[in-house]
């Protein structure tokens, strides 16, 4: 896996929390990801956005 694919999700309403995952540039590039994770902070499942490494 290449470095250039790695993105981080991040929470606002759960500030420590990170996902660091990989994202397909060729095909999704036009927009921001958005995912349901868990966050082990606040214990229940909430979005995660796209952010800036």
């Amino acid at each position: 896996m290449s470095q250039d694919n790695l993105i981080y999700l991040k929470s606002k309403e759960a500030k420590g929390d990170v996902y660091p995952t990989f994202k397909n540039k060729k095909k999704l590039a036009s927009f921001k990801l958005k995912l349901r994770k868990y966050s082990k902070t606040l214990r229940k499942h909430i979005t995660f956005n796209e952010s800036k490494k």
